[in-house]
């Protein structure tokens, strides 16, 4: 299986690389990131020791079309895509929150609140909910932006702005953006037959100021999905969601023993299993999208990406 898991490039005016969980983003002269998504995937904050046949693209591609239908509404960092698997966008300082927004008890909600908790970040959950079920409101639940691999934390609006992590003009516009963001992509994806369950939102700086969008927006690594048909169906009978989005691996990885944990071993991920995972990243890529994916030359995927980067570096000289 031809997937690229790791990158080593040495552009022009390369200043740093930086190796995400699933993304290597390289600093370009302090002015320009190129971000390469790889086939890495990521659960519980451990990447899996394999990669996913096409996931980089399908990442790519969702997040940057997602950024050109959201652009009108809130400013992005992306300037151009010289390749199937790459971003090149502006350099900005990140904030250090990463903005959650869930519309639905679901995932780590779901479990928090299994577990007898009625507050996530400081966000009342009201009583009386059954896994899946709408808020009455989404609601944001900020996580801390982890540095080094650790995980990623809740933490509330009050101690971001206690703590100075975020200043209050600055976090004001941050939730503005978030709500704006989460009702365009849950239209969108009502378009499509899909709900929007959660989602999460990474925001940045730029050189003069600017509060941009950056990283990824509505892709199966950053948001869960559910089909909208039959939905309310399911719920009634007290069935699990048809969902297109990374739980269905969380799931899989609870199911064989392992949530991240100190101690536990990642369980063996077949090559069958693999394909399983690029399908349903792929089906999730043509659902929300509406479009066919149209599968990349992976014969040599690096040297594919070098490439066409460094065209792209030449041309803008």
């Amino acid at each position: 299986m031809n997937t690229i898991t790791t990158t080593n490039f040495n552009f022009p005016n390369q200043k740093s690389v930086y190796h995400g969980k699933v993304r290597e983003v390289y600093n370009i002269n302090d002015e320009l990131l190129v971000m390469v998504a790889t086939d890495r995937l990521s659960a519980f904050d451990v990447v899996l020791p394999k990669g996913i046949p096409y996931k980089g693209q399908i990442l790519n591609q969702i997040a940057t079309q997602f950024m050109e239908l959201t652009q009108d509404i809130v400013p992005n960092w992306l300037i151009a895509t010289p390749d199937p698997n790459v971003a090149v966008g502006h350099l900005c300082t990140p904030f250090k929150v990463e903005m959650v927004i869930r519309g639905y008890l679901s995932g780590h909600a779901a479990r928090e609140y299994a577990s007898g908790k009625r507050s996530l970040c400081g966000v009342y959950m009201a009583e009386g909910l059954k896994e899946n079920d709408a808020f009455p409101e989404p609601i944001i639940t900020p996580t801390t932006k982890a540095d080094n691999g650790a995980h990623d934390e809740d933490i509330s609006r009050e101690a971001i702005l206690e703590k100075g992590i975020v200043s209050e003009e600055d976090y004001l516009i941050l939730e503005n953006y978030t709500y704006a963001l989460f009702q365009r992509g849950t239209n969108i994806a009502a378009s499509r037959g899909l709900i929007l369950v959660d989602t999460k939102y990474e925001f940045g700086k730029t050189k003069d100021g600017q509060i941009v969008l950056i990283d990824e927006i509505h892709t199966p690594d950053s948001s869960r999905y559910f089909y909208a048909e039959g939905y309310q169906e399911r719920q009634d009978k007290g069935e699990e969601q048809k969902q297109l989005s990374k739980e269905f691996v969380r799931q899989w990885l609870i199911a064989n023993g392992f949530q991240g944990k100190e101690g536990q071993a990642i369980p063996e991920m077949s090559d069958d299993y693999t394909t399983t995972v690029s399908e349903r990243y792929i089906e999730l890529y043509e659902n929300i999208l509406g479009t066919p994916f149209v599968k990349a030359d992976i014969s040599d995927i690096e040297t594919r990406i070098e490439k066409n980067v460094l065209q792209y570096l030449r041309d803008k000289q």
